[in-house]
This record gives C-alpha cells, sequence and structure tokens, in this order.
C-alpha cells in the first residue's frame, strides 16, 4: 500500500484502484504504484510497501533457448540491384 502526502496542503492519501487527488494547486495524483504532481519535491512518501510479484515467468527450459537465441549470428542478405 502506497501513502503520500503533500507538503503544501498537508493531504495524506492512500493509494487504491481508484485515481485519488489533493485538491490543491500542486494536483498530487496517487493510484495504485504511481504518483503525478505538478512538483514532485512538494510529494513525501510516508509508506511504500508495494507488493510484486517476483516469481519467475520463464521456466527453465525457456530461459535456456533464450541464452542459446543471444548466440545466433545474424545472416547477411546480398540483392542484386538493377
Amino acid at each position: 500500500m502506497l501513502t503520500t502526502r503533500c507538503r503544501m496542503c498537508g493531504k495524506e492519501i492512500t493509494a487504491t484502484n481508484k485515481i485519488q487527488s489533493c485538491g490543491c494547486p500542486n494536483n498530487m495524483i496517487v493510484q495504485t504504484d504511481s504518483i503525478t504532481a505538478n512538483d514532485l519535491s512538494e510529494i513525501v512518501v510516508v509508506n511504500s510497501e508495494i507488493k510484486k510479484n517476483k516469481s519467475n515467468i520463464l521456466s527453465a527450459k525457456d530461459l535456456s533457448f533464450q541464452e542459446e537465441r543471444k548466440k545466433r549470428k545474424v545472416k547477411k542478405l546480398n540483392f542484386e540491384v538493377r
């Protein structure tokens, strides 16, 4: 869960799936794991417990295939121009 505070207005926002804004001239907007504002130096991240899935998407077979693919040479084609 991401919690941020705007220094201009002092409003603290906890991130959800909805877009939330503080409403001051800095216009801090928080949604799930992203923060935007007119001046990011006026934003303080209070809590940043973002849970990311670190499981490996590719299997061992897929990884070995990718490693073999990196070793391939580029075949150059010569075309005859008339």
